[in-house]
């Protein structure tokens, strides 16, 4: 019952996207440190790979890796402007997918009451 191909797929939605606002996060923190590469998450690739092919999404995890943008004269390379629209687009798709699986549950919480 909870581990349904599209409520697994939603959990590795969650777990990736609050990777990626770590990520972020860490991104923004550093940005004035010298040497620092920011970090990018991907996984939805490998999400919707898994998920087409029949595979178990609860398989997939997501990957941490070093931007290869640009770096400035102090070798750092975060990009506030990116970071910002990229926690925004993050937020909304972290909610969207929560508010998903609180639907998948409030139905599943109405059927156990017999309502």
């Amino acid at each position: 019952m909870f581990d349904d191909r599209s409520s697994s797929a939603l959990r590795v939605a969650v777990t990736g996207l609050a990777v990626r606002q770590q990520a972020i996060a860490n991104n923004i923190a550093n940005i004035e440190t010298p040497g620092y590469q920011a970090r990018k998450v991907k996984f939805e690739e490998a999400l919707q790979s898994a998920v087409t092919q029949g595979r178990s999404p609860a398989e997939v995890t997501p990957s941490v890796l070093r931007s290869l943008e640009p770096t400035r004269l102090n070798g750092n390379n975060v990009n506030l402007d990116e970071e910002t629209l990229s926690h925004i687009d993050t937020t909304m798709r972290y909610n969207l997918a929560i508010r998903a699986l609180d639907g998948k549950y409030s139905l599943l919480r109405e059927a156990i009451k017999g309502a």
